[in-house]
């Protein structure tokens, strides 16, 4: 799915290092990775190396204002290309369209629900987005979300808000915000599915391409790693994923700009939604592609160039113009 080398059979004997951020959901996800291939491979050995990335470090600045080129990702690339561990696994939605030359996008797990959450302080708890009172500041990172939601809640305040996902917890209850949007998935997978006070329906906001779903990354030509990550592969969400992953990678956009997708795959059939939003909101343009579930890329590409064509390029050449 994920790759046009064939899927090998030979089976390595080797000690498998994955690298991971050192983030507690970026951990949650990859020793679930490491336990899930220990059930596969019970006689192998596999040890898990943490690194911290650039957007791990920065945090004071705004995601969209450092450049989000590998911004998750680049040193756990550099431990592969340098041979120091291999493969990394990621959340999707951070993994860059284009890899480094050596590098390919081996496996996409099973993906989690990719909705966004509305996670409010305590004095909101009979409130939903739609309910929220007027001039109610809302915390998120990403552009995407804010450009989404400015257009249909214009009567909120939005407010940046980073850090890992239990510093943004903390900021909230202790009245920074009122409200803050986080991914569904992130939250469940950390046993906090009960802060989730409202899933964002889809018509308010569309997700991030890859939400919901991992991504591991290894070195291409190394069937020996291959054999073992291609065990974990959802076929479903490799579809759905790789059709979004075409759709971003046309626009040449990346995880800091407002693009969100949805997918739908009912049997072979395939539905891509994707959304290029300003940032104030004012301006949406939302199309819809339908087709074959083995033409996924192709149909993401295509729903990218008709977009494109509806002034989607105008609206991402501005925001990339302001970001110099």
């Amino acid at each position: 799915m994920t790759s046009t080398v064939p899927t090998p059979t030979a089976t390595p004997t080797r000690t498998i290092r994955i690298g991971s951020r050192k983030s507690q959901l970026a951990l949650v996800q990859t020793y679930w990775v490491r336990d899930e291939l220990k059930k596969q491979f019970p006689d192998l050995t596999f040890e898990v190396t943490t690194m911290d990335t650039q957007g791990d470090k920065v945090l004071d600045v705004s995601l969209s204002k450092i450049g989000d080129k590998g911004l998750f990702t680049q040193e756990l690339e550099d431990g592969m290309v340098q041979g120091n561990i291999d493969f990394a696994v990621h959340s999707l939605k951070d993994l860059p369209t284009r890899l480094p030359e050596g590098l390919m996008l081996g496996c996409i797990t099973e993906r989690e629900d990719p909705a966004d959450a509305l996670v409010v302080h305590e004095q909101h708890q009979d409130k939903q987005l739609d309910t929220l009172p007027e001039g109610a500041v809302v915390g998120t990172s990403s552009l995407r979300r804010l450009a989404q939601l400015r257009h249909h809640f214009p009567h909120l305040t939005f407010k940046d808000i980073r850090g890992n996902l239990n510093t943004r917890l903390r900021k909230l209850d202790e009245g920074q915000y009122d409200a803050i949007i986080l991914a569904v998935a992130g939250l469940e997978r950390l046993g906090m599915g009960d802060r989730i006070h409202q899933n964002i329906p889809s018509d308010i906001s569309l997700h991030a391409v890859g939400q919901g779903a991992l991504g591991i990354e290894c070195r291409e030509g190394d069937t020996d790693i291959l054999t073992v990550i291609k065990t974990l592969e959802h076929s479903e969400t490799a579809y759905r994923c790789l059709a979004e992953r075409a759709f971003l990678r046309e626009l040449e956009g990346g995880c800091q700009v407002p693009i969100g997708v949805n997918t739908v795959l009912d049997g072979e059939t395939l539905t891509l939604t994707g959304l290029v939003a300003s940032l104030d909101g004012q301006t949406v343009i939302k199309e819809q592609i339908q087709g074959a579930s083995n033409e996924a890329e192709a149909m993401g590409t295509s729903l990218a160039k008709t977009v494109r064509g509806q002034g989607a390029q105008a609206i991402l050449d501005a925001i990339n113009a302001e970001s110099r």
